[in-house]
Order: structure tokens, then C-alpha cells, then sequence
């Protein structure tokens, strides 16, 4: 009894320091000092609740709502491990998840401000996903936003597979001139009215598809150059050091890129990712040199500081960028612009890998959606979810150094074969293959 009591104080001085460590920001050293305490104490859901709180600081939200579910496990009326699991729901946008456990909080402190506050974020998710699940066309007759767009004719007007006007005014014509005979010879006007009115509304509908491109492989906005343009131009299909540059001087600068070329930018890449594989070999010939970049999180001149002091991106000073090129920062733009330039000017100069944050709901939450809105349109922000799914999730260079954002895996056994096998070309699953959790890509066994 003695030595139990022993190990429970024990346990508790070492809870005290992981705290103490926690709020100097060393989130790391504090996980540390919690498992101390757990494995002498496993019983004790503060430990499970504190250790999830300080797993979330550092974005591991998997092993997070992990931690948070064994303190509920141990006690089911302990809020705080609600809070937690709910707050790891949430920042990987698993909203309904997220609402039964701050519901749950609720009912157990009715009274606290917070969780209220977090109830009502989730219930307004919620409802919103409800309504997109609801207007959603079905998955199968879903058009590709990519295939919709054909950058080499922005502002030229409607490319040459629109629709033309007669083949929306003749049946229309012919239908009015039929109700009309219909109209003289009947006895029943209401009838009349009502085709009248269905020919409308048919007519509005093939008027707006037309107009916006529905029916049409076709630009979704007329964007030509303005004559008063003067930022970075790319000349034909090509996409030159030259262009780069100066593109990269006009972010430094705060300038943008027009649209047309950010569009030509990002539809090159995709077609040019689309062609890789899940894990990409890469080679390094003995004496030359290779430099693997970690998180950019939209630091622009971060970025610019790098190719300063380690040289532009080049077939004979070729990068890895592995992952969490977006969020957080303020110029993710810039900076997956840039980056995706690079690529399309010189493949093997610039290797490019997926991290966690390039992902829908990452990008809702940490920032990214919002600046593509701001800073270009509505439809990029589907275009860069589409191509973030085109990336790959692993290299390996020189047959020796495996490279993935997330670190190793969960479990044992897993070949490069399996990661090669992969069908990639998605957002990141709740289970399966392919499992980003955590900030961990994981391959599970079935």
C-alpha cells in the first residue's frame, strides 16, 4: 500500500513538471514527462487529458483524440476529456464527431462559456455540411473543376465547344409560336399559361448552363491581360527562370500574379503530378549535392531566404519540399505558386511531396481557403484541392533515405511496394490505405 502510494506521489511530482513544461511551450518535453506519469499512474485521466492537450499544440491530433477517448475510458464524467477528443475532432474537420463530444461537455458543465461556444461552432458546421451534403451533386456525375477550365483560351471569349445562341432560340422560338396556336385554338388558357411557364424556366436553365460554362469546356471567366498589366508574363506553354523570377520580384513587392498565368501555373502541374507515382525514386549522382526542405507554412520570404543562401532550384541544385507548403502564414499563395513554377520549369530541380495541411480541411481551418478566395477565386480553391490530391506521398533517394511528412508508421511491416500501390488521387480518408492522422501518413492492414 505503502509503495502504491509511493508511485502515485511519484507520479504526481511528475505532472507537476510536465505542466511546468507545457507552459513554457516545450510541448515535446512535456508529452515526455506525461508518459513518466501514465506509466506509473495509467489510471489517472488528467494525465491522458493533459498529454492530448499538449499532443494538439503540436497539431498531432490523432494521437490527441487517442489520449482524450482513454480519460473518458477511465472516467466517463470527466469533461475535459470530452473538451479534448472534441477539440482534435474539430481541427481535422470531423464535425459531427466533434458535436457529440461538446454536446456530451455540455451536459456534464452547463454552465461553462467555452464549451457553449464551442457547441454553437460545431452545430453551425454541422448544419452547413448538412446543406452542401444536400445540394452536392452525386460523386459519379461530378465534373472535374481542372477539365472544366482551358487556360490557352482566357480571354478569348467562349471557346469553340460552346453552345450556340440558335440552339437555345430555335427550340424556344418554335415553343412559343406552338403555344401561341394553342392559345387561339383552346378554350383553356390556364393550360397555355402553364407550358408558357415551363418553357421559361427551361429556358432560363439553358441560358444560365450556357453562360456559365455548365455545357461547356470553357474558360470560367473571360480573363484577358490588361493592357496596364506589367507583372509576370508567360510567353506560349512554357514556363521560363526568367518568368519565375520576376514573379518572385513582384511577390516580394507585394504584387500579384494575373489570374491567367496562376491558371496555366496550376493546370501544368496537375497534368505533370498526375503522371507520377505514390512514391517517387529519386536519384543523386555521387558528388552531387540534394537539399530536403521541411514545413514553408506560407512564409514567403522565408522561402526567398532559402534560395538565397542555397541557390535557385536547378537540375544541378534540385530540392524536396515535404510537405506543408500552405496555412498559417500569409503569403501560401506566393508560395505554392512559386513552388509549382519551379516544377513546371524544371522537373527534376524541384521535387514536391504531400504533407497534412494540403488538405480541404486543413485549409478551411488554417487559413489557405480564405487567402485563394481573397486573392484570386472562388474556383482555385477546388483547383488546388484537386491538384494537392495529384501530389506524392513518399521519396526515396538513392535507393537509402526514405522521406515522408508524417514520420514512420503505426505499424510494422509495411514495404515500399505497398506505398507504390496506393491509389492516391484523394482527399485523406477516415480509414484505408492511405490515412493521414496526426500529422502521420499511416498504412493500415485490413
Amino acid at each position: 500500500m505503502e509503495a502504491n502510494s509511493s508511485t502515485i506521489s511519484r507520479a504526481e511530482e511528475i505532472k507537476v513538471l510536465a505542466n511546468e513544461a507545457f507552459k513554457a511551450h516545450k510541448y515535446n518535453q512535456a508529452i515526455d514527462l506525461y508518459t513518466q506519469a501514465i506509466e506509473l499512474n495509467g489510471q489517472n485521466a488528467v494525465y491522458w487529458a493533459n498529454r492530448a492537450f499538449a499532443h494538439t499544440k503540436l497539431e498531432e491530433y490523432g494521437s490527441a483524440i487517442e489520449d482524450a477517448s482513454k480519460a473518458i475510458e477511465i472516467d466517463p464524467q470527466y469533461s475535459k476529456g470530452y473538451y479534448r477528443r472534441g477539440a482534435g475532432y474539430l481541427a481535422l474537420g470531423k464535425f459531427k464527431e466533434a458535436l457529440k463530444d461538446f454536446q456530451q461537455v455540455k451536459k456534464i458543465r452547463p454552465n461553462d462559456p467555452d464549451a457553449s461556444k464551442k457547441l454553437k461552432e460545431c452545430e453551425k458546421a454541422v448544419m452547413k455540411l448538412k446543406f452542401e451534403e444536400a445540394i452536392a451533386a452525386p460523386v459519379a456525375e461530378r465534373r472535374s473543376v481542372a477539365e472544366s477550365i482551358d487556360f490557352r483560351s482566357i480571354g478569348k471569349g467562349p471557346s469553340s465547344s460552346s453552345v450556340p445562341t440558335q440552339v437555345v432560340i430555335v427550340p424556344v422560338a418554335v415553343a412559343v409560336t406552338a403555344a401561341a396556336v394553342m392559345l387561339v385554338r383552346t378554350a383553356k388558357p390556364a393550360l397555355v399559361v402553364g407550358v408558357l411557364m415551363v418553357i421559361l424556366v427551361v429556358l432560363g436553365i439553358l441560358w444560365g448552363g450556357w453562360s456559365s460554362g455548365l455545357f461547356t469546356k470553357r474558360p470560367v471567366l473571360d480573363l484577358e491581360v490588361e493592357p496596364n498589366y506589367t507583372g509576370a508574363r508567360i510567353e506560349g506553354d512554357t514556363i521560363t527562370l526568367d518568368f519565375v523570377k520576376k514573379m518572385m520580384d513582384d511577390f516580394k513587392n507585394e504584387k500579384r500574379l494575373h489570374r491567367r498565368y496562376a491558371f496555366q501555373i496550376v493546370l501544368q502541374i496537375r497534368e505533370m503530378l498526375q503522371a507520377l507515382p505514390s512514391l517517387v525514386d529519386i536519384d543523386v549522382p555521387e558528388g552531387k549535392h540534394f537539399t530536403v526542405c521541411g514545413d514553408v507554412h506560407g512564409q514567403f520570404y522565408d522561402l526567398v531566404n532559402i534560395f538565397q543562401l542555397n541557390g535557385l532550384p536547378s537540375e544541378d541544385n534540385p530540392y524536396l519540399f515535404n510537405g506543408d507548403f500552405v496555412d498559417r502564414g500569409s503569403f501560401s499563395v506566393e508560395v505554392i505558386l512559386t513552388l509549382f513554377a519551379f516544377k513546371c520549369m524544371c522537373p527534376s530541380a524541384m521535387y514536391l511531396a504531400r504533407g497534412n495541411h494540403e488538405s480541404k480541411s486543413m485549409n478551411k481551418i488554417y487559413g489557405f481557403e480564405g487567402e485563394v478566395r481573397a486573392k484570386l477565386n472562388d474556383k482555385f480553391v477546388e483547383l488546388f484541392a484537386e491538384v494537392f490530391c495529384c501530389l506524392p506521398l513518399a521519396h526515396v533517394i538513392n535507393g537509402k533515405v526514405f522521406v515522408v511528412h508524417g514520420g514512420l508508421f503505426s505499424v510494422d511491416g509495411v514495404k515500399l511496394s505497398d506505398i507504390r500501390a496506393i491509389d492516391r488521387f484523394c482527399e485523406p480518408p477516415e480509414e484505408g490505405e492511405i490515412h493521414v492522422h496526426s500529422c502521420h501518413l499511416y498504412y493500415l492492414q485490413h
